[in-house]
Order: structure tokens, then C-alpha cells, then sequence
């Protein structure tokens, strides 16, 4: 009797040669870059280290394409957004010790915005493993400690025969829901010893599924077809899911208003009769999501900055679907839908009856006009100009990725990002420095079309030297610099709060004629002239730099009240 996992493939007699007479002339290197290639991999970023030195001599014999980046943490960054772009598992190698912890903030925003990251470091000899201080280069006692607080999994090689299946383990970690960052760590002797064992071919990493149980979605659907005044909240486990199609299609059978996580920008249509859009920062629409009898809230946590500050107290029944466990019921108890937000969506289209509710549009034209009313009440015509400019200059399918910055704060609530994943920040962790090496990656993930970087002139310094990579790789990336003399937004922060500022003032250099010396074209710009500068960058081929001296302020907060 035959069993079906009593099956097994038989190699070839062609496999049964290869695997008998591997290649000469290979190393541990080989085994990881064959094992990228086997899972679907073609463009790897990174930065060599003696220790990762097996590795990047193995590239040579690779089809795998490499960007290599000047810092350890932009090249995290760049994967990060290559990973958002395709769906894919960015591979990011990296060399020991100081190497690796320079990626950490990188990996962390990874981790928060569910980014799919394969890092892959190398690690002082087999021989010094254990934390016994034999004062290896680059030794730390426990080098996966550093990362296991970030990551999604550690996967530690001792050995070559471990090294594809690792590297498999790792990439399934990845891109399962929710996505998120993973590590690998193989030691300097065993990527630089001869391979004997046959050529990586056949590898099974497929991610998990993550279905909800239907018991909760007919729940689920029950609630949201009998509520009077649904709404909805759509975070980033929306635009993570490809399933922005999914929730337009149920918004439209509920007749159900939806708000837009910054982390979820694009995932519903902006103007959409039903759209909210990102007005999270603001009480109006806090007041809106509070009266709502049920509130379903699709691949978010309702954290810090989509409960506006942890204001939000919803007075419904609160239905919330998450891929990542321990943000269930994290911030506010309600039916816990552990699931992809896709397969989730999948199965309330399925059982939700359609509603009618013919107010539901004009409740949210008459927020709009509220929220619309308060911004205008505050003189900030400068910052509206200049957002909209970037708009009007931006192609319509053109991804755009935001640094720390004023103007990007202003984007989360304000910007139309065009539609799913196209627009892209660091708030999830929120670190300086994301913004230029994160459009990169997204300029080598397509070359097809223009991507845009703002960043500010203090969080442009973090990532200056990547001009350098922009020029090599000659990746269409325009980079908007707001030059307003210092870190804006904490200016205006210890300003309000203690009268003056303090350590917020910078001395920067001339951005436009750094980057000529970069061979990267370079223009100053004013308010006036921002569209048709940005606008002929973003249409020449290649990289630019734009530097727009301004001094922009927020709205007012209303969580403060």
C-alpha cells in the first residue's frame, strides 16, 4: 500500500551526474547565492566584510544582480522597500559585528511596517561561536542576541549542508503573514571552505497561509450587515495583502465609510464617496470612528499614531483582523480575527449581506468639510501649495517614499498617494534617514517608471553618500530635499513646549552642488517654481536632486485637548 507522503521525486540521471560532479571552484558563498537564486531571488543588496568575503566572491558566478549600497542601514533600507514593492523576500548581506548592527534600525522599520527582509550576515569562525571572547575581528558574544528582539526568526548555519535549508526556513519566515524582516548567520570558515556538496536546485520554501476561522467571520459578517453606522479602518496588513480590490468591493456592500492608516495610504481610493482618507491626526475624525456601532479594522493595530495618540475610545463593537498576533486586541478589545487581510476579506465577501444607507456619503463629504475647515482656519497656504505641487508633478503611478520630515507628516493625513502601494514612509518605526535609499530599492524593484524621495535637509545627511549608489546604478530616483536649516519638526516641538529650541539648529551643505559633485544633476528651487522643477526631474531619466529652502509648519494637533 502506497501512501502519498510515501512519495518522492527521483533525480534525473542528468541530476544524478551533476550531483556526483559538482562545479569545481566553489564555496560556502556558492551554496547561499545558489539557494537565492533556487527561491526565486534576482537582485540582492548589501555591503562586503572580511568576513562576508565568500559571499560576494560567490556573486561573481551568480546571475544574481547586486546594488551595493555605502551603509550597512541604507542598504536595509533599500531592501525594505524592494520587499514592499514585489512582494519578494529582499536578500540583504551583510558582514559581522559592526556591519550587521548598523542595519538594525533599518530591520526595525522592516519589522513595523511587515516588509519582507532576508538578511544574511556572516559570523566570526565556527571556532569562536559560543560567546567564549577568543577576540575574533568583529566578535560579539552572541551576535544573533542583537537581533532576535527585531526580527521575525534567527536562523543560525554551523555547516554548508545547513545553508539551504536555512536560507529556505528564512525565506518562508519572511513571507509569511505577517511579512516582516528574518536572519541568517553563517561563519567566516564555513562560507570560505571548498563546496563539495552538488548545486542547490530544488528547494520548497512556499509561505503559510493564514485563514481565519469562520466561526469569527460570521460573526463578523453578521455584526457589519445588521450595524447602522459601520465604518472601517485600513491599515498597511491591507496594501501587505494585495487586497485593496477586496475591501473596496465590501466598503461598497456595507455602504461603510473608510479611513486609511498612514501605514494603509492608498489602500481605498481617495476620492472614493465613501473615503475618509487620512485624517487620523484629527478629532473630527476621531469623533467620526467613535460613533460608529461597528468598526472593523482590517491589518492594523490601532497604535500611537492611528488612534490619534491613543485618544480614540470607539463606543461600537470593534472587529479587527491581523496578521500579527500580538497586536490582537492590543490597544482595544473586540472580536480578534487572527488571518491575512485578504483571506479574511475573502470570506466576509462571502457571507455579508449587502446594506443600504443613502446617508453614508454625505456623513463623509460633511467630515471632510469639518476637517477641511480647521486646516484652512490655521494660515498654512505654504504647506498646502507645496504638497499639492508635489502632487500635480508626481506621475500617477510613480511610488514616492517619505523621510522623517514636516512635509511627510503632512503627507500621512493630506497627500492622495495614487493608489495601493505607492506611497511609503518610515513611520512604522520611525528613524531618520529611510526616505533616499528606500526610493533605491524601489527604482531597482522597476526601472519602468520615476520614484520620488523627500526627505529633510537633517535626515538627508544620514543618507548623503547614497548619491554615490544613485550614480553607479544610474536608478531613477528624484530627491526633493526641504532645506528649512535644522530638524524641523523637533524645533517646532521644543518651541511649544519649552519656550526655545535646543541641538535642532544644523549647518548643511550646499545639497544642489554636492550633488554635481556626484555627477548627479542638482537644482535649487523655490514655492513657485517646485511643480515644473520637480516635474522636468522627475520625467528626465537618472538620478536628480531638487532642494527647496523652506520653513514649513504642522497643523495643530487635537489630541492635546
Amino acid at each position: 500500500m502506497t501512501h502519498d507522503h510515501d512519495l518522492v521525486l527521483r533525480p534525473t540521471p542528468s541530476q544524478t551526474e551533476a550531483a556526483l560532479n559538482p562545479p569545481p571552484g566553489r564555496n560556502g558563498g556558492d551554496l547561499v547565492v545558489e539557494t537565492l537564486a533556487g527561491l526565486g531571488a534576482t537582485t540582492v543588496f548589501g555591503l562586503p566584510g572580511q568576513h562576508a568575503l565568500g559571499m560576494f566572491d560567490a556573486l561573481r558566478r551568480s546571475d544574481l544582480r547586486y546594488i551595493g549600497l555605502r551603509v550597512e542601514n541604507n542598504a536595509g533600507f533599500a531592501a525594505d522597500a524592494y520587499g514592499r514593492m514585489t512582494g519578494e523576500a529582499a536578500p540583504l548581506l551583510l558582514s559581522t559585528g559592526p556591519g550587521a548592527l548598523t542595519s538594525l534600525a533599518a530591520l526595525q522599520e522592516a519589522a513595523a511596517a511587515s516588509a519582507p527582509v532576508l538578511a544574511i550576515s556572516s559570523q566570526i569562525p565556527t571556532a569562536g561561536l559560543g560567546g567564549g571572547r577568543h577576540g575574533y575581528l568583529h566578535e560579539l558574544p552572541d551576535q544573533a542576541a542583537s537581533f532576535r528582539g527585531v526580527v521575525k526568526s534567527v536562523h543560525t548555519v554551523r555547516t554548508q549542508s545547513q545553508i539551504p535549508s536555512a536560507i529556505a526556513a528564512a525565506w518562508k519566515s519572511a513571507l509569511t503573514a505577517p511579512h516582516g524582516p528574518v536572519w541568517v548567520e553563517i561563519p567566516q570558515d564555513v562560507l570560505l571552505a571548498e563546496a563539495h556538496l552538488p548545486v542547490v536546485t530544488a528547494l520548497d520554501a512556499t509561505p503559510d497561509e493564514l485563514p481565519p476561522r469562520p466561526e469569527l467571520t460570521a460573526l463578523a459578517a453578521h455584526l457589519l450587515s445588521t450595524a447602522e453606522r459601520p465604518a472601517i479602518i485600513a491599515g498597511g496588513g491591507v496594501v501587505r495583502a494585495d487586497a485593496s480590490g477586496k475591501l473596496r468591493r465590501l466598503a461598497e456592500r456595507l455602504q461603510a465609510p473608510v479611513v486609511t492608516t498612514f501605514g494603509g495610504k492608498g489602500a481605498f481610493p481617495w476620492n472614493h464617496p465613501l473615503s475618509l482618507q487620512s485624517w487620523l491626526e484629527d478629532r473630527h475624525t476621531t469623533d467620526f470612528l467613535e460613533d460608529a456601532d461597528v468598526l472593523l479594522v482590517v491589518g492594523s493595530g490601532l497604535g500611537e499614531l492611528s488612534s490619534n495618540y491613543h485618544t480614540f475610545k470607539p463606543r461600537g463593537r470593534v472587529i479587527q483582523i491581523e496578521a500579527d498576533l500580538g497586536k490582537l486586541e492590543s490597544n482595544h478589545p473586540g472580536i480578534g480575527i487572527h488571518a491575512d487581510a485578504r483571506l479574511a476579506l475573502t470570506a466576509l465577501l462571502e457571507t455579508v449581506e449587502p446594506r443600504r444607507d443613502d446617508t453614508a456619503p454625505d456623513r463623509v463629504r460633511e467630515l471632510l468639510s469639518k476637517v477641511s475647515a480647521r486646516i484652512a482656519a490655521q494660515d498654512l497656504t505654504l504647506e498646502q501649495e507645496i504638497l499639492a505641487s508635489v502632487r500635480r508633478a508626481l506621475p500617477a503611478d510613480a511610488p514616492s517614499f517619505w523621510d522623517m520630515t514636516i512635509l511627510a507628516y503632512w503627507a500621512w493625513s493630506a497627500f492622495d498617494a495614487g493608489g495601493p502601494n505607492l506611497l511609503h514612509s518610515a513611520q512604522g518605526a520611525g528613524g531618520l534617514g529611510y526616505g533616499f535609499p528606500a526610493a533605491l530599492g524601489a527604482a531597482a524593484a522597476d526601472p519602468t517608471r520615476p520614484v520620488l524621495a523627500v526627505s529633510g535637509d537633517g535626515g538627508a545627511l544620514y543618507s548623503i553618500a547614497e548619491l554615490a549608489t544613485a550614480r553607479q546604478y544610474d536608478l531613477d530616483v528624484t530627491w526633493l530635499i526641504v532645506d528649512d536649516g535644522g530638524y524641523g519638526i523637533l524645533r517646532e516641538y521644543m518651541t511649544d513646549t519649552f519656550g526655545q529650541a535646543t541641538a535642532t539648529e544644523l549647518t548643511r551643505p550646499d545639497y544642489a552642488a554636492l550633488a554635481e559633485s556626484f555627477g548627479v544633476p542638482g537644482i535649487r528651487t523655490t514655492p513657485e517654481t517646485l511643480e515644473h522643477d520637480l516635474t522636468k526631474a522627475l520625467s528626465t531619466p537618472g538620478p536628480s536632486v531638487v532642494v527647496l529652502p523652506a520653513l514649513l509648519r504642522m497643523f495643530a494637533p487635537t489630541h492635546l485637548g
